[in-house]
């Protein structure tokens, strides 16, 4: 899996501290926290119609995040939804739209690790892309990487910063290995996640996910777990194996840019029958249920025409 430039993306403008650039001219100070040491959290956000799906929540985790890492100034919600919707309109998106959303701990006043060195900011950045699920809804294959996700005592996942090493690692095992995505465990053995998703799997008709011990607290992971309760499918959230993934019915993947993505090789060995399953079918279809019905009115399709 890999994704490949839209042209749509070529002139588009990018949002840095409420300034629009066009994306050869968009950059950050290089004693910016984000470069000088990964100093920032981030979230994913998709556009459907003109709403944004679960936008409060995803402001939520962003702001939770910024305060664990002790950040002395957060923007409000409805400021960062101002630059946003700015941002959006700017570009004329209104449907198929990713949005990475960066927020910086700020410019240091000299190179350094001490947050103390932090005297000007948060660094606030809104990039927008065209860009439509990025997986193979077909399914995808993935193997097991030998990068471990961190516990809550090394490095807690509910803290969603913008150091991805680890992910990249094991990205990298992926495509040295010739798969789509890689599957992470945690210090116990146990699976944690993938290295960009959650991942789900399905036995017997119930479905189970790790607890949000070493992966964070994902967002489509939890309206999938939602959505179980709501129509009658059994659903667990436990400690799971690698035996127990290879042996499952189903498996997928969850995630705001993939949304719902089936997974039918892992380590090389078939998955069910190779092909989507039914659940997963029955979940990805209510899944797109849910993205076409709700949202955050961002947007309105006469301010794009």
């Amino acid at each position: 899996m890999l994704q490949k430039f839209d042209p749509r993306n070529r002139d588009i403008l990018i949002n840095i501290n409420g300034k629009l650039y066009p994306r050869d001219q968009a950059g950050i100070s290089p004693f910016d926290s984000a470069v000088q040491g990964g100093d920032a959290v981030w979230e994913g956000l998709r556009l459907y119609q003109g709403r944004i799906f679960k936008l409060i929540e995803h402001l939520d985790r962003l702001r939770s995040s910024a305060v664990a890492l002790a950040f002395q100034q957060i923007p409000t919600h409805d400021e960062i939804i101002q630059e946003i919707r700015k941002t959006l309109l700017a570009n004329r998106m209104y449907d198929g739209v990713h949005i990475r959303l960066t927020l910086t701990r700020g410019e240091k006043i000299t190179s350094g690790m001490d947050p103390r060195l932090n005297q000007s900011g948060p660094t606030l950045i809104v990039l927008a892309e065209f860009k439509e699920p990025v997986y193979d809804k077909s399914g995808i294959r993935l193997i097991t990487s030998t990068i471990r996700r961190f516990p809550p005592d090394c490095l807690d996942p509910k803290i969603h910063h913008a150091n991805l090493i680890q992910s990249i690692l094991a990205k990298i095992q992926a495509n040295q290995a010739g798969a789509d995505d890689a599957i992470m465990l945690d210090y116990r053995g146990f699976v944690a996640e993938t290295n960009a998703t959650h991942l789900f799997i399905v036995h017997r008709g119930e479905v189970a996910t790790p607890l949000p011990v070493a992966c964070p607290e994902g967002i489509t992971r939890a309206t999938v777990l939602e959505l179980c309760r709501e129509h009658g499918i059994a659903c667990v959230e436990r400690d799971i194996s690698l035996t127990e993934v290879y042996r499952a019915d189903e498996v997928f993947c969850t995630g705001t840019l993939g949304e719902l993505v089936p997974v039918v090789e892992v380590d090389g060995r078939r998955i069910g029958d190779g092909r989507p399953g039914p659940v997963t079918k029955r979940l990805s279809e209510l899944y797109r249920a849910l993205t076409a019905c709700s949202g955050y009115r961002i947007v309105d399709a006469d301010e794009i025409a």
